[in-house]
């Protein structure tokens, strides 16, 4: 039998690196500290949850204990919930203890985008979505939108959203690739059956790729006049600001607005977005790596269906796990998923 966790292993690693954060030198590497500080954290939740569960657990065996010298039946419906309440501590603390990649403990950036199949494709993608955001509602989860462009007659044509808190990225890596749905139409008069496709990325929030600063001796800026429409003022005047950062070549403009000062404060923004982005690009092959195989959003190439017709069925084809009750996973019940797949991964 194969232990995935031992507590005396863990509570001893945990005391060790206690000992560490106490020592003169501790905090003379930064970044080794707070790496440090991050995995007593972890190890510490996963022992208090752990030692939560032992203690719940030994009190359902004492009320099992005096049930078997006298008969109680509120004692015994106690009980009952005792244990129900048990096994769903117990799945989510199983699923814990399978999170150990590299950035497993980080934010989610979530990214959905429709297949082929107009609004039909559009509106699964937006019920994606909405099941997304209900799972981390119940998980006690933060979300928050980045970007939305809506659908031509409904749904939507991309969102991009970030799921926060701990261990958000370990739970939600499983659910990247191409979801299913069948179902009868509610976009067809006919009421024919429609298969539509959507597809998931999720990636670890890299926050070092946050902190961006730049030096404004690396900034040349020009101004000129402004182009275009704009009447009688816009053309009398050199508003325009076009902004290059001498170290990549990156150039900027704008003038949109009516003052230089605007104009330059847009053209900042906008040259920030772009050296972000290289900076992003510096993580180029970590970032391939943890997007695997992107796939066509098509048949085939799947990982999990929504069956709402002719039965009811969700199933993920990497693992076979699968449930009937198609409306529970759409509001957000998908701990099952995850925890298969993990359990899978490991």
């Amino acid at each position: 039998m194969v232990i995935h966790f031992d507590i005396s292993k863990l509570e001893q690693e945990l005391s060790e690196l206690e000992k560490l954060t106490v020592e003169p030198n501790f905090w003379d590497d930064t970044k080794n500290a707070n790496e440090v500080l991050d995995k007593i954290k972890n190890i510490k939740n996963k022992c208090l949850k752990y030692r939560e569960l032992e203690a719940d657990l030994s009190s359902i065996k004492e009320i099992i204990d005096l049930l078997k010298i006298e008969d109680d039946e509120s004692l015994a419906r106690e009980m009952i919930k005792d244990i129900k309440k048990s096994e769903a501590e117990l799945q989510k603390f199983e699923i814990l203890t399978l999170l150990s990649g590299k950035y497993d403990k980080n934010n989610a950036i979530l990214t959905i985008h429709p297949g082929a199949g107009g609004t039909e494709a559009q509106d699964w993608a937006e019920m994606l979505y909405r099941m997304y955001t209900r799972w981390a509602n119940k998980s006690n989860y933060k979300v928050e939108e980045l970007d939305y462009l809506e659908g031509d007659e409904a749904g939507l044509k991309s969102v991009t959203f970030e799921v926060s808190g701990e261990n958000a990225y370990g739970y939600l890596k499983g659910e990247m690739g191409v979801h299913r749905l069948v179902r009868i139409s509610p976009f067809d008069s006919g009421g024919r059956r429609h298969t539509s496709f959507a597809s998931l990325e999720v990636l670890p929030e890299i926050t070092d790729d946050i902190d961006l600063y730049i030096n404004p001796d690396d900034i040349k800026m020009d101004v000129f006049r402004a182009s275009g429409a704009g009447g009688q003022h816009i053309n009398k005047t050199s508003s325009a600001v076009r902004l290059t950062h001498i170290p990549t070549g990156i150039i900027v403009s704008c003038q949109t607005q009516r003052s230089q000062l605007q104009n330059r404060e847009f053209a900042m923004k906008m040259l920030k977005s772009k050296l972000l982005d290289l900076k992003e690009k510096e993580h180029k092959e970590t970032i391939d790596e943890l997007k695997g195989v992107q796939r066509e959003i098509a048949w085939g190439s799947q990982i999990r269906s929504y069956v709402f017709c002719p039965y009811t069925l969700v199933k993920d084809h990497r693992t076979n796990y699968e449930v009937g009750n198609v409306q529970g996973v759409m509001d957000g019940d998908l701990d099952g998923f995850i925890q298969s797949y993990l359990t899978m991964a490991k």
